[in-house]
């Protein structure tokens, strides 16, 4: 079965509060702060959320998942390659992508001391969003849970940046750039948070030598790939890759760049209550139209477009409606 994009990343079951900074004080993180917890680390948190009436929302995420979400209700065919548990938050995942109409090659393990993943979001009033990772199974990810000719014969594979920070993950990337060598396959990553690419700075370069030739990323995720400390000195550097780099930057919108040359795509003047999300959805939006035969300029028209809807949304998703009307913007 071919496809238009094969994603590898974390299969996580999002629970999102809305939060003061006090909060955050309390627990003692920052907002927009990424961490990888363990599931007792996890537990505190939630035990002091508990007490409080705050609004949440609880989805099936993951950052190559949003992506694929996105990708897909627009009209791209989407595969899926993550570990899940057979537990109930494994088969509300696997669920939840068939609903999106993503394939997987199914449930992969019954280890019920290795629990499907869990990811704790908290968002401030600034819509920033803090977030609090327990991988469980799938920091386990290993070959036996890859397709490989599924990838081969996919337009795009697209990998999650957050899967450097398993050695089984990170491996498994490895043996799926591997497979691809004789392929057309275009390779894009996902930088996933400065934080990660500061901390695995040689694993992240690993990647990039396999020729990659798309890489997404925020403000923050650029600085640190370049390691400077202002965006046009990153711009600068990132004219002189091989591959086509393509900037978040929030309400001033996105930089592309390519060839040398950069392409800017002006901003949307929206109320944002949410980033979680936001880049995923840029990414899975920028890589439909792609597919679509649109150009670079078009590319991030439409992905700063389905950006800013997301922003708008408590959540990590819209409703299936809403992504069928975006894609009537295409």
């Amino acid at each position: 079965m071919s496809h238009d994009i094969t994603a590898i990343g974390n299969a996580l079951v999002d629970t999102q509060f809305k939060v003061e900074q006090t909060f955050l004080d309390e627990i003692g993180m920052k907002p927009d702060e990424m961490v990888i917890q363990s599931r007792d680390e996890q537990n505190v948190i939630l035990d002091k959320l508990s007490g409080l009436d705050l609004e949440s929302v609880v989805d099936c995420g993951g950052s190559a998942t949003n992506s694929l979400v996105a990708a897909s209700y627009f009209g791209s065919t989407c595969h899926h390659v993550c570990k899940l548990n057979n537990d109930e938050d494994g088969n509300k995942y696997l669920k939840s992508l068939k609903e999106a109409g993503i394939d997987h090659i199914g449930i992969s393990s019954n280890d019920q001391s290795t629990p499907t993943g869990k990811c704790l979001v908290l968002v401030t009033p600034d819509a920033a969003r803090t977030m609090c990772s327990t991988l469980g199974i799938s920091e386990h990810l290993n070959e036996n849970d890859i397709n490989f000719e599924y990838i081969q014969k996919s337009k795009i594979f697209y990998i999650e940046g957050y899967m450097v920070t398993s050695d089984s993950n990170f491996n498994s990337v490895i043996k799926s750039l591997d497979s691809l060598e004789g392929f057309g396959t275009k390779k894009a990553l996902s930088l996933s948070n400065d934080g990660i690419v500061h901390g695995f700075r040689d694993k992240f370069e690993k990647i990039l030598s396999y020729k990659v030739d798309y890489v997404f990323g925020n403000h923050d995720e650029a600085l640190a790939l370049t390691e400077t400390d202002n965006i046009d000195n990153a711009i600068e550097i990132l004219k002189n890759k091989n591959f086509t780099t393509v900037i978040t930057d929030g309400s001033n919108g996105s930089f592309i760049v390519s060839g040398g040359e950069v392409i800017k795509n002006e901003g949307l003047e929206v109320k944002a209550i949410d980033t979680n999300g936001a880049g995923d959805m840029f990414a899975g939006a920028f890589m439909h139209a792609m597919l679509n035969g649109k150009d670079l300029y078009e590319c991030g028209s439409f992905a700063n477009l389905a950006a800013a809807q997301i922003v708008q949304t408590f959540g990590p998703r819209l409703k299936k409606e809403d992504y069928q009307n975006l894609s009537e913007n295409l």
